[in-house]
């Protein structure tokens, strides 16, 4: 089990939104869906692509440099679930968002 770590405070995202944010020297982006709050690592496995930055669509993430689309309840690819990038566990405490890294 990992150690959680505050990245934001909730109110920091309005649905539909995401955002880069960086914990321990991790560059991670967050993303409010509806009111839940995921977590992925920030660079897209194609060429590096900030996530943080793409377009939110639903639970899907698009990368702003090419295209690539995540989940990002699970960081996998929605071409290919065997491909992907980490996803961390997050959780809000007291209104503020954390995320559980290795």
């Amino acid at each position: 089990m990992g150690k959680m770590v505050r990245v934001a405070a909730g109110s920091e995202l309005t649905p539909g939104q995401g955002k880069t944010v960086v914990a321990n020297g991790r560059e991670i982006a967050l993303f409010n869906v509806g009111g839940t709050f995921h977590a992925i690592a920030n660079a897209c496995c194609h060429r590096g692509g900030p996530l943080g930055e793409g377009e939110l669509e639903g639970t899907a993430v698009t990368c702003p440099w090419h295209g690539w689309q995540f989940d990002v309840r699970t960081g996998a690819t929605l071409r290919d679930s065997e491909v992907g990038v980490p996803a961390y566990r997050v959780e809000v405490q007291g209104g503020d968002v954390y995320v559980e890294l290795p």
